[in-house]
């Protein structure tokens, strides 16, 4: 009887510490095969997608404020307001998650909708160059220093997701996180693409100290 009791805890004993050898040689297995860097990577890339998204959020709610102000002074320039409205509307309209980083269809088309929301403010911004009382209301300006900060947020903002799915899709495409990746269902994530590789680091311009031009 005392010899079984004895055999019964050594077997529980050797089979606990089997199971712990198990578990070691697998976690440094997982370790090893990129499995942690690709959760890590991950994570960065949510959370540097969440920052563009607010910044965008950012932009997008200074719009209201900007046109009307802009309206109350250059009334005429219709077809340039409708422009911006339109284009912020089309924004507002895309729920931008992070099951967007899944689907490069959708991210496209939130990229396409935040770009075209670049460009009205841009055409918006010159056209107000023609009405120095504009320039000089202090709502306005008040205005053009939040978007100009905005602007240069969404920036680095985008850069910080730029590196981080760079480092991500390495990961997702090189040996062996290439194979670990195939096994947890990791997939390469589209990334923001450019024109002009400049306009990457550089926030668009939004001075206001150009001298004025004749008012209509």
């Amino acid at each position: 009887m005392i010899f079984k009791n004895y055999f019964t805890y050594y077997q529980k004993l050797i089979t606990k510490n089997m199971a712990l050898i198990v578990m070691l040689v697998l976690g440094a297995t997982v370790s090893g095969c990129g499995y942690n860097d690709l959760q890590s990577n991950d994570e960065q890339i949510n959370a540097s997608w969440a920052e563009v998204v607010n910044q965008y959020q950012r932009r997008a709610d200074l719009v209201p404020n900007l046109v009307n102000t802009v309206k109350g002074y250059a009334e005429h320039e219709k077809d340039v307001l409708i422009q911006v409205t339109s284009a912020r509307a089309q924004v507002g309209s895309i729920q931008a998650t992070p099951d967007t980083l899944k689907d490069p269809a959708a991210f496209a088309k939130f990229q396409a909708a935040q770009g075209s929301l670049s460009n009205a403010l841009s055409r918006l911004l010159v056209v107000s160059e023609n009405y120095p009382q504009l320039k000089a209301d202090a709502n306005f300006r008040d205005l053009q220093a939040q978007l100009e900060g905005t602007e240069n947020r969404i920036t680095v903002a985008r850069n910080r997701y730029i590196k981080a799915v760079q480092a991500y899709n390495i990961g997702v495409r090189s040996f062996p996180g290439n194979i670990t990746a195939k096994i947890f269902g990791y997939q390469v994530k589209p990334n923001f693409s450019v024109e002009n590789e400049k306009a990457i680091s550089t926030a668009p311009s939004v001075n206001f100290n150009s001298a004025p031009a004749t008012q209509r």
